[in-house]
């Protein structure tokens, strides 16, 4: 849809109206060129919170312990993060 400046002046809370209502924009003319769009806003997005309520179902029990020692309790290393390689040094050696 499209109207001239002068008639959007004189109408512009019934056209802000009418597009809400619609959701279809109008293109404001003057001397047949168009100069603005009146568009509709677009809806604000939902809230991500709690969009995974009721998607996820515990079975078992699991606060229960698992019956497997921990290394921390144990006493024994995690063999993981010593057979990392080794980085080399990013210093300059001494002169």
């Amino acid at each position: 849809m499209s109207i001239p400046a002068a008639v959007f002046k004189a109408e512009c809370l019934k056209l802000m109206d009418e597009v809400a209502r619609t959701g279809r924009s109008i293109v404001i003319t003057k001397h047949g060129k168009p100069v603005a769009q009146l568009a509709p806003v677009a809806a604000e997005p939902g809230s991500l919170f709690g969009y995974m309520r009721n998607t996820v179902q515990i079975k078992g029990d699991v606060v229960a312990a698992t019956g497997e020692t921990w290394n921390a309790i144990s006493g024994s290393e995690d063999p993981l993060p010593n057979s990392a390689p080794k980085k080399p040094s990013a210093r300059r050696p001494k002169k």
